[in-house]
């Protein structure tokens, strides 16, 4: 659930429509989420593996620390807090608001619920572990049964029935094939990110070495599914030119088939979906910031644990401020560009640091191997790097953003490295 939860949010709901701005044709658009999937397949084998040998709370953060050193582990956490995940929670938490104002019509501001979204979630996750990820494997299950629902009704509509979005769709990429696939893969993976997020809880789980590895792999195959079947419904409900042209993909599809009734059925969806995410968030990234301030790399107060809940609670209420202050701010608009470049850069990273780890503990010591390691392995790494320079070109201004505030993180380490320097004695 947890690794579901980190993966689907509101995007699987419009990115198909994204895609097929990119690639026409309907064995494209499907096929490009089937890679997608391939990729994060591969990640799961690969962050199980990490997972087994280092089963350490922060997870990813960790990776990068033992592979090399603390700066890059530093700047991950650095972008986590003020771009990946902040940000991402932020623009999720205003679709939320969005979505909740059509279902009850309270006339209260977006930004407004949003805040008092996030402000709720953070109190959830103050009481423990145990409050958190209740909340979000109900809210998951929830999220599984509305997907599952668009799909089987979705093949119900009559292809592209009473739906013309030519009219009004956006001239598709001309760009070669190869580079149109590339721009497309931005949007699909942008909605499958989200599965090393788990990772992050590994020190507070009973069993990480087992239960961990086991969750990643049946938790992406699980979403490969979901989102293949979305994609090829929207397809099978709009076709292609209908579908690149709909701002809301799946609403048109359930509006084909019932109506108000089914656009307000997705309008539910929706809301569910996405506070599904936001309570994962809040429940797994601070425990990269809390690791952070273990290493004395962050303020010290983010590294103390709850005596009561046995949590980080000033990491989770941090998470909660710095996600708050983006959604008040108005500046995650273009967040999906940016967040990519960045994140796939250290997914890329990781992937590698399971060649260092391998290189230096050469005989077998994890419950889990990459299966066809080290050609799986490399996939996903070189596929992480294209996905990161098909992403810079075609939205340069959006990456350099990213770029922009991951360089500001230099200086702020070598701070706290500097301030926590434990002084010799001779």
């Amino acid at each position: 659930m947890l690794v579901m939860g980190g993966i689907i949010g509101s995007g699987i709901f419009v990115t198909p429509a994204e895609v097929a701005r990119h690639v026409q044709s309907p064995f494209l658009i499907v096929g490009v989420w089937m890679l997608g999937g391939l990729i994060a397949l591969a990640a799961a084998f690969v962050y199980a593996e990490l997972a087994a040998r280092r089963p350490e709370v922060g997870g990813q953060y960790a990776y990068l620390r033992d592979a090399y050193g603390p700066m890059p582990a530093f700047l991950y956490g650095w972008s986590l807090l003020l771009v990946i995940q902040s940000g991402g929670m932020a623009a999720v938490a205003i679709t939320f608001a969005r979505y909740f104002d059509e279902l009850v019509h309270l006339g209260v501001s977006d930004s407004a619920v949003a805040v008092a979204t996030l402000g709720m979630l953070t109190l959830v996750n103050c009481f423990g572990v145990r409050s958190g990820s209740n909340v979000q494997s109900g809210l998951m299950v929830l999220k599984i049964l509305g997907i599952a629902t668009l799909v089987l009704i979705g093949w119900l509509v009559s292809p592209a029935a009473g739906f013309d979005g030519s009219a009004g769709a956006p001239s598709v990429s001309s760009l070669s094939s190869a580079a149109a696939i590339g721009a497309a893969m931005t949007p699909v993976m942008f909605s499958y990110g989200g599965w090393q997020t788990a990772s992050f809880v590994a020190g507070e789980m009973k069993n990480p070495k087992r239960d961990l590895g086991l969750g990643l792999l049946l938790g992406v195959l699980g979403v490969i599914i979901l989102y293949t079947s979305v994609a090829a419904v929207c397809v099978h409900g709009l076709g292609p030119s209908g579908l690149a042209g709909s701002k809301t993909p799946a609403t048109d599809v359930m509006r084909l088939a019932f109506g108000t009734k089914g656009a307000t059925f997705i309008a539910i969806c929706v809301t569910i979906s996405t506070l599904g995410f936001l309570s994962q968030g809040m429940l797994t990234a601070p425990r990269v910031y809390f690791a952070m301030a273990e290493d004395g790399l962050f303020f010290r107060r983010i590294g103390t644990v709850s005596q009561r809940s046995r949590v980080p609670v000033a990491a989770i209420i941090l998470q909660g401020m710095a996600a708050t202050v983006i959604a008040l701010s108005g500046t995650f608009g273009q967040i999906l560009s940016y967040v990519v470049s960045v994140d796939f850069l250290f997914f890329g990273l990781t992937g590698a640091a399971l060649f260092l780890f391998r290189r230096r503990s050469p005989i077998q010591v994890a419950n889990f191997s990459v299966p066809g390691h080290p050609f799986t392995t490399g996939f996903f790494v070189i596929a992480c790097w294209a996905v990161v320079a098909a992403t810079v070109i075609n939205n340069p201004l959006n990456s350099l953003i990213g770029y922009g505030i991951l360089v500001l993180g230099v200086p702020a380490c070598l701070y706290w490295q500097h301030k926590n320097r434990k002084p010799t004695t001779s």
